[in-house]
């Protein structure tokens, strides 16, 4: 069993935080509480697990007024909590492992509370298969991370993540993205890493030549020209 599963082991229902937002397992997320019922519920889970569920949830362009079941969300751990004397917070959580939601529990609770069921990906193929797939995308991501740092003007040097564990650096990549909110959910809810590498592979491969170019110009710009090198315009 995993160190993922060990956190939830004999938890079977959470407190549901429906928000315009994916976690992704492995990712920190802050948060700032200052709804009663939020109040409510983190003061309810500091007080037991530290555990509640972040469900992705826009109601501008849901029917309906919750997440329904059946739907997958991420389980997130409290960390750090920085309580301010009106009573809101600014909490820091960690993505822990997906849930798939099964059915919401009445009870006078303020906020919603679940059953649920925990998953993590699928082991499939070849592990070297696999390790390569995610060595291309860590890459790929990184080739675009130096571009998008080089366009910032940012200097400090990135953080090296070409041996991150397969499974982890598709969470990272995919929550690092940015990509309609949607299209984070489909990869969040994938249960296969080679085929959620696969997707972030052809999506980075689609982007890194634009912004690498982005940067050349900017670079250019910079020196107003005088790299020895000029911009084809035609």
């Amino acid at each position: 069993m995993s160190e993922a599963y060990d956190k939830v082991a004999g938890v079977s229902e959470l407190p549901i935080f429906p928000l315009a937002l994916v976690l992704f397992p492995g990712v920190p997320l802050p948060l700032h509480i200052f709804e009663p019922r939020y109040r409510r519920m983190l003061s309810d889970v500091r007080a037991g697990n530290s555990l509640f569920g972040v469900s992705y949830f826009d109601p501008s362009t849901s029917e309906k007024d919750v997440p329904a079941p059946g739907h997958i969300g991420c389980v997130a751990e409290v960390t750090e909590t920085q309580m301010m004397p009106d009573g809101r917070s600014n909490i820091l959580t960690v993505g822990i492992i997906r849930y798939r939601l099964e059915e919401y529990i009445e009870r006078d609770d303020p906020y919603l509370l679940a059953r649920v069921s925990y998953f993590e990906d699928d082991e499939e193929g070849d592990p070297n298969l696999l390790s390569e797939s995610a060595r291309d995308v860590a890459e790929t991501f990184t080739r675009i991370a130096r571009a998008v740092r080089t366009i910032n003007d940012e200097r400090a040097n990135l953080p090296d993540i070409s041996d991150t564990e397969p499974q982890r650096l598709s969470f990272l990549v995919a929550a690092a993205l940015e990509v309609d909110t949607d299209v984070k959910q489909d990869l969040l809810e994938l249960r296969s890493t080679a085929e959620r590498l696969q997707r972030l592979r052809k999506m980075l491969g689609r982007a890194v030549t634009s912004y690498e170019e982005r940067a050349r110009v900017h670079e250019l710009a910079k020196g107003n020209g005088h790299s020895g090198r000029k911009i084809d315009l035609s």
